[in-house]
């Protein structure tokens, strides 16, 4: 599947989860802290930045997730291989030019930003992007995609 979003999202629903997809659209340093380190990675306009929601759930909260990461540079924090709290995660985000999907590894764990936990049925899926294009690979789980509007969120219009 080849998707030409330009600045908005594209909303990717699976039998029971959902992934939200967008390009960075501007270049930044994505800060990731862990227990005991912090790294910086450079994203590039045509990286992708994902997140999944691997039980499903509301929309709105996984694109409040994207926007935090992608409109305001809001660092990403990995959890330590044992820590009780990743079962906890309903929202995970990656960011990088190549995503792979997979639910078989355990949630908010991994700092290296090519590997997102997803649900079962959009698992083995590898996002990517190049010349403003976002390319899907191997979703055989897709029941259906969306663009999203590219409207302020909730928050932004209140204030």
């Amino acid at each position: 599947m080849i998707l030409t979003p330009g600045d908005r999202a594209v909303l990717i629903r699976g039998h029971t989860s959902f992934l939200i997809v967008a390009r960075a659209g501007k270049r930044f340093p994505l800060i990731i802290d862990t227990f005991d380190d912090e790294y910086v990675q450079g994203i590039m306009p045509d990286d992708i930045i994902a997140v999944s929601a691997p039980e499903g759930g509301m929309v709105r909260p996984a694109l409040y997730l994207l926007d935090l990461v992608r409109l305001y540079d809001q660092p990403l924090l990995v959890l330590p291989k044992e820590h009780p709290g990743s079962r906890r995660l309903r929202y995970l985000v990656s960011a990088g030019p190549e995503i792979h999907l997979s639910c078989g590894i355990v949630r908010g764990t991994h700092p290296e930003q090519h590997l997102l936990c997803s649900g079962e049925d959009l698992s083995g899926g590898v996002l990517s992007g190049r010349d403003g294009v976002i390319f899907v690979e191997n979703l055989s789980g897709v029941r259906s995609w969306d663009y999203l509007p590219n409207e302020p969120l909730d928050t932004e219009q209140q204030l």
